[in-house]
Order: C-alpha cells, then sequence, then structure tokens
C-alpha cells in the first residue's frame, strides 16, 4: 500500500532519501524553505565539487570522530565506490585528484543536480520549494508558504534540515527549539571546518591579510598535515587550518587555549637548519640572515617577527627551534556562520539504528543535523547521502511493521 511521506529539507540527505523511497513506490514530497533545491550543494560545488574520497574505506569511514562506530553501517552501505557510481548513473563521471580526493570531471555540481531532479520527478517525487518548516501541528507538520500555512499530516515524515553553517543558504538550525521542546536531545551546534581568530598586530594585518602560507607543516592534536593556509584579517583560514579545526576548538572549550604549531622550513631538520643559520654574518640583517640561512621572506618572516618580539637576538639555534614549531595561539572559532560545516545536533542517543527519533516515533532525521562531523574532503557529503539513504530504508521498515 502508498504511504504519505514527506521529507523537510531539499539538500543532499533529503534527496538522497526521497530517491530511496519513490524508487519504492511510496508516495513523496520534499519541502524545501529556499526557492530552490541544494543551495549549499551548489555553492560548495563552485571551485569543484569534492564529491567523496578515493582512500581506503576503513580509513575513509574512521573520519567522523566519535561518531564514527554509528556512521558506519550507513558509510558501509553507501561507500564511496557507490557514491561515485551514483553519480556516472546521473550521467557524472568523476575523477580522482592528486589530493586522492574525488571530483565530478565537468567540475560542478550543477549539473548532476538537475539530472537528479530530473529523476526524482520521473520517480513521482513532488517538489515543494518555499515551504519552511515551522514546528509540529497535532499529528503533523506545519509550513508556512507564500500561499499561507500549511499543515501536512503524512505516514511518516524525514528531517534534513542541515545544521548552522551558511544559514543564508538554509540551514539555519530553527528545528533545534522545536525538536527539543519534544524532549529529543541536541549537542549544541559549533563551527567545524572553520578559521580561527588570532590577535594581530594592526601593522601585521594591514600588510599580510589574505597572504598565503605555502609550503608549511601544522601540528595539533589532530595530527601533522603539510599545505597551505591563509593569514586573514581575523586570523587564520583556509583548507590546511580546516584539517586542525576540531582538535584547536575542542582544546579551547576544555582549557580555555590553544595554539596552532607551524613548521615554517618543513624540508630542512632542525640540526641543518641550525647550522644555516650559525654560518650566516652576525652582523648582516635580520631580513638576510633569515632569507639566506632559512629560505624565509615575505609574510613567513613577518609571521615569525610577529609572534617572537625578539627572534632576531636570539641564538641560530634557537631561532631554528622557533621556525620549526611556531606556536600561533587562537584566540576563537570564527563564528558559525562562516563556517563550512557545523558539529553537534541531534544525540544519537535519541536515535535508534533506522535514524528515527526515539521520542517522535514516525520521524526519522538525516544528514547534517545528527551530532557528527568530518574534515573537507568529500566526507561530508558522503555521509550525508549516506545517512539520508539510511533513513530512508529505516522509513520503510517502520512503516512495514506498522
Amino acid at each position: 500500500m502508498t504511504k504519505q511521506i514527506a521529507i523537510i529539507g531539499g539538500g543532499p540527505a533529503g534527496l538522497m532519501a526521497a530517491e530511496v523511497l519513490s524508487a519504492a513506490g511510496h508516495a513523496v514530497t520534499i519541502y524545501e524553505a529556499m526557492p530552490t533545491f541544494g543551495r549549499k550543494f551548489l555553492l560548495a560545488g563552485k571551485s569543484g565539487l569534492n564529491i567523496t574520497h578515493s582512500e581506503d574505506f576503513s580509513k575513509f569511514a574512521a573520519r567522523f570522530g566519535s561518531a564514527s562506530p554509528r556512521l558506519h553501517p550507513a558509510l558501509e552501505a553507501f561507500t564511496p565506490d557507490d557514491v561515485r557510481a551514483w553519480a556516472a548513473g546521473l550521467g557524472t563521471e568523476t575523477f580522482v585528484g592528486t589530493s586522492g580526493r574525488v571530483f565530478p570531471k565537468v567540475m560542478k555540481a550543477s549539473p548532476l543536480l538537475r539530472a537528479w531532479l530530473r529523476r526524482l520527478e520521473a520517480q513521482g517525487v513532488a517538489l515543494r520549494t518555499r515551504h519552511r518548516w515551522v514546528g509540529f501541528a497535532e499529528n503533523g507538520h506545519r509550513f508556512e508558504t507564500p500561499e499561507g500555512p500549511v499543515t501536512v499530516r503524512p505516514d511518516a515524515a524525514l528531517l534534513a534540515l542541515g545544521g548552522a553553517s551558511w544559514p543564508r543558504l538554509g540551514s539555519d538550525a530553527a528545528w533545534v527549539p522545536w525538536l527539543s521542546a519534544k524532549g529529543v536531545e541536541v549537542a549544541d551546534l559549533q563551527p567545524a571546518n572553520c578559521g580561527f581568530e588570532v590577535a594581530w598586530s594592526e601593522a601585521f594585518r594591514n600588510r599580510f591579510a589574505g597572504e598565503p602560507l605555502k609550503s608549511v607543516s601544522t601540528t595539533s592534536d589532530a595530527g601533522t598535515f603539510q599545505g597551505e593556509f591563509v593569514v586573514s584579517k581575523h586570523g587564520i583560514e583556509g583548507s590546511l587550518v580546516y584539517a586542525h579545526s576540531a582538535a584547536l576548538r575542542d582544546r579551547l572549550f576544555s582549557q580555555g587555549q590553544a595554539a596552532l604549531t607551524v613548521d615554517l622550513a618543513p624540508g630542512r631538520t632542525l640540526e641543518r637548519l641550525g647550522r644555516d643559520l650559525a654560518r650566516q654574518d652576525a652582523k648582516a640583517s635580520f631580513s638576510n640572515r633569515l632569507r639566506k640561512g632559512a629560505a624565509l621572506e615575505g609574510v613567513k618572516a613577518a609571521l615569525l617577527r610577529e609572534l617572537v618580539g625578539d627572534a632576531n637576538r636570539v641564538s641560530p639555534e634557537k631561532l631554528a627551534r622557533l621556525i620549526k614549531s611556531l606556536q600561533i595561539p587562537v584566540l576563537r572559532p570564527r563564528p558559525i556562520a562562516e563556517a563550512i560545516s557545523s558539529a553537534g545536533g541531534v544525540a544519537w542517543s535519541d536515535l535508534d539504528e533506522n535514524y528515527m527519533l526515539k521520542p517522535l516515533p514516525g520521524l526519522f532525521a538525516a544528514g547534517e543535523m545528527l551530532d557528527w562531523e568530518a574534515p573537507t574532503g568529500g566526507y561530508l557529503l558522503t555521509a550525508c547521502l549516506a545517512t539520508g539513504r539510511a533513513a530512508a530504508r529505516g522509513v520503510e521498515a517502520w512503516l512495514g511493521s506498522q
């Protein structure tokens, strides 16, 4: 018997859930608050959609922190290889980049999204834009629409409303108080894959904001990674900073202070760097000694001066140690509205194994609104797709048991 199912949220998790449930023969309607679907998905794909990652699955599945065990069954049922095959079925061929990240050959999200929406419509999915969920009604859900308030009472519903990053694209976390009022535990939403504020001097900020620090190595509780990041007017940002964001954020929360350790010369050992600096003429300017002895100039040399006021007076051995492990104290994460993604959300303890909210039978949840986080690199999108699919299977199982 055909069931009426409401999918609330038109991002990747909601669209995937709709695909699975409509293919099973159910009458599915997707309600999206924004004028179009997948707005965050489209923006993420503007500079090249990172759809998944090609690393070994055991490593891939461990990238989700404390949520990894709970996410593992969903990821195992829709692996990165499955993501690539699914995209190919929509006419989007993919390739593996040098970093192991997987991209569409066209490097855009829009062709994939258009083909996906066409498939959903062909499967009978009703697409409703400008339908903003505003909480619960008796045995149903309330929406604000251009035509006025609407209440729907489906046989089952699935929430895929996103977290709290990029709220202008729809993920504004307005759902938190409505679920909390129904007894659902929601872990505080926090910025993830975000920049951090640093107390730069005015002179350094004015001169170097926007400058990249290239070919550096960075270390925190998250581990050691190589690449580059950017000095911003507020502090530091970029993919290399995002790799450490969870560790820095959590240390700030637990200890009140945190620092990113930077190796400005990862190609040289500490011993060699000390020898090269010791060879420099003590009468030469500090800038020349840094340039000739450590190949440091521009923003790298300025960063050293900014963070170590007497760097020009220390011994070559101590200067080498500073260059190899320069501490950038961070004050706080940048606001969650600027973050690529968010941590926190619906607690796993209030979800059953089928992604149904325990306090609200018949209501399921998927995607970034759940309490998990992951680094950039295709992990975020793959987990959204996988949890959307898993929650849809959960809806099927629950409907079959009624």
